[in-house]
């Protein structure tokens, strides 16, 4: 017979990449995560991994078990969050996941202030390099920028943020006036690849005027934003970036918009939220309190700042 702690330890197992990492979530050695396993099988006479060596893989009876375990685990938050509202507590464990970057500066700061007034509270924040609704699986919040997947999932924007064209004075300087979209197709263009995104097909809008693209060929990539932003910084070439992330290099002068008066698809801000855990008392709590600390954008206060001491 299934116990629910058995479920909870399993529904961890099936939302891990490994069983180390299994152990690390379970604050246990491996070892120890593996001989559960193993008693668990054993017990109810069914494979629930398949192991081929460092790769694990769950059976279909695994599967079964894994949304039953997250089912439960669930059902005992719910009810966990429940009676600390009746004594007006925000309580149970919160997991965000966000990019790098804007998670270090904007969204770490955050779950501290949330930690500091929630003490009934548990937060686990997951950086990676382009969060997604796939992990909202595993996560009550996911601080996502751009437009995210077309699925059924409850999304609400944080903050504004546009896309801005950009290089730095030495490269526009040393190379040929770009007066219009399709003279990008003769400059060095650095991109980031982001999954499986056609990033070499930029789009431009402007009033009163045809949407313009461009397919260009990119003179270097990296999957990492940081890395493209040093390189048009360097003066290696035009680069697409997030408003939030050059906002105060374009401030300073270390960089410059090029064709401002053209506008490309915008990458607001959003949360997305699991259906079931929009309705958590603390995923709410916390969201509230993530778009006030981004209300009004830093990005876009930096900005003003310098302009007025200018």
């Amino acid at each position: 017979m299934l116990t629910s702690d058995d479920l909870a330890f399993f529904a961890v197992v099936a939302d891990s990449g490994s069983l180390a990492e299994a152990a690390r979530k379970l604050n246990v050695t491996p070892p120890a995560v593996s001989q559960r396993l193993m008693a668990l099988e054993a017990r109810i006479g069914m494979r629930l991994l398949e192991r081929t060596g460092r790769r694990s893989t769950l059976t279909d009876e695994g599967a079964l078990v894994a949304s039953h375990g997250r089912m439960v685990a669930e059902a005992i938050e719910a009810l966990t969050e429940a009676l600390g509202d009746r004594k007006s507590r925000v309580s149970g464990h919160l997991r965000v996941a966000a990019p790098h970057g804007f998670g270090r500066l904007h969204v770490a700061p955050v779950a501290e202030a949330f930690a500091r007034a929630h003490e009934g509270v548990t937060i686990s924040l997951e950086l990676s390099d382009h969060p997604g609704a796939q992990v909202l699986e595993s996560c009550d919040v996911v601080v996502h920028i751009g437009p995210p997947g077309p699925l059924s999932q409850v999304v609400t924007t944080l903050a504004p943020n546009r896309r801005l064209l950009c290089a730095s004075p030495a490269y526009l300087e040393q190379n040929e006036a770009i007066a219009a979209p399709e003279d990008l197709a003769r400059h060095r263009c650095l991109v980031v690849r982001e999954n499986d995104e056609d990033v070499t097909l930029w789009r431009f809008s402007r009033r009163r005027h045809e949407p313009a693209t461009v397919r260009i060929r990119p003179a270097m990539s990296s999957n990492d934003g940081a890395v493209v932003r040093d390189w048009a910084l360097a003066g290696m070439g035009i680069a697409i970036r997030s408003e939030w992330h050059v906002a105060e290099d374009l401030a300073q002068g270390r960089l410059r918009q090029v064709l401002p008066e053209w506008e490309l698809p915008p990458a607001d801000v959003v949360a997305m939220l699991g259906v079931r855990r929009g309705r958590s008392a603390r995923t709410t709590a916390f969201v509230a309190m993530l778009r006030q600390a981004l209300n009004p954008a830093p990005w876009r206060q930096a900005k003003e700042a310098t302009g007025r001491h200018q």
